[in-house]
C-alpha cells in the first residue's frame, strides 16, 4: 500500500532513517519498494552499475531512469543498456523538452544548462511520485558527507531514499566483484565521476573523484541534489 509523503512528518522520516540506517541496502530498497510501490522512481547516472543492479535485484519492476541530457558519453548510454540486459530490469531514458541537442548552452552558462537538461526533466519525472531513490554516498564528496538514508526533500515534495549512503568505495568495489559487474568503460580512462562529456574530465589517481566535474569552476553539483532556492534562473548572458 502506498502512502503520500505529506503523511510522513519530519519526525516519522527521522524515525524511518534511524530504523533503516543500519540495515543493508537491499533491506532499504525492499522497504521502499513495499512502502511506495509504483510511486517511487530510481535515478542512476550509470557512472557505475551498483544502484541499478541493487534495485533490479530486489525487483525487476522497479523503475530505473537515466536522465539523458543529450550530452552523455556514448559509453555511458551503452553501459546503461548493458546493465539493463544483465539485470533483467527495464530502463527508462528521459530527455529534456524544448531544447535541441544542437544548443550548446554549457558554453554560456553551465548552471542554466544543468537546470534545463537535468533538473527540469527530474522535476517532471517526480510529478505525482512519492519517493525518489538515488545513489548518493557520503564518500562521494564533502558536500555529500551528511547524506541520510531516508530524507525529506521538501523542495520536491518527495521522500528521498539513499540506500548506499554509508557505502565506501571499497564497499562498491566489493559489491561489483561479488556480482561480476563491469565498470563504466570510461573508468579505466581516468574518469572517476562521470557526467556530460563537455564538462567532465579525467582526474589524477587519488584526487577528489568529483574534481573532474565542471573542472576549473566552483561548481560541484548539477542541482539535482540541492535546494531549488540555491539554483540560478535560466538565463543566457
Amino acid at each position: 500500500m502506498s502512502h503520500h509523503p505529506l503523511h510522513l512528518g519530519v519526525e516519522e522520516v527521522a524515525s524511518f532513517n534511524r530504523q533503516l540506517s543500519g540495515e543493508s541496502a537491499e533491506t532499504v530498497i525492499e522497504w521502499a519498494n513495499d512502502y511506495f510501490d509504483h510511486h517511487m522512481v530510481v535515478t542512476s547516472s550509470f557512472g557505475d552499475a551498483t544502484l541499478a543492479h541493487l534495485a533490479w535485484s530486489v525487483s525487476p519492476l522497479i523503475e530505473v531512469v537515466l536522465l539523458d541530457t543529450q550530452f552523455l558519453f556514448q559509453e555511458t548510454l551503452a553501459f546503461a543498456r548493458d546493465i539493463e540486459h544483465r539485470s533483467g530490469g527495464k530502463l527508462t531514458i528521459v530527455q529534456p523538452e524544448g531544447i535541441s541537442p544542437d544548443v550548446e548552452l554549457w558554453k554560456l552558462d553551465t548552471d542554466a544548462c544543468c537546470a534545463i537538461r537535468k533538473v527540469a526533466p527530474l522535476e517532471r519525472l517526480l510529478e505525482g511520485r512519492h519517493a525518489w531513490m538515488t545513489g548518493l554516498r557520503r564518500d562521494d564528496s564533502t558536500t555529500r558527507a551528511t547524506t541520510q538514508v531516508i530524507e525529506l526533500d521538501p523542495f520536491r515534495d518527495v521522500i528521498k531514499i539513499n540506500p548506499i549512503a554509508a557505502w565506501t568505495d571499497a564497499d562498491v568495489a566489493s559489491y561489483k566483484l561479488r556480482h561480476g559487474l563491469p565498470d563504466n568503460p570510461l573508468t579505466s580512462q581516468g574518469y572517476a565521476s562521470i557526467g556530460c562529456w563537455p564538462c567532465t574530465r579525467p582526474v589524477e589517481p587519488g584526487a577528489d573523484p568529483r574534481s573532474g566535474r565542471w573542472a576549473g569552476q566552483d561548481k560541484t553539483e548539477c542541482g539535482l541534489h540541492e535546494p531549488r532556492v540555491s539554483r540560478v534562473s535560466v538565463t543566457t548572458r
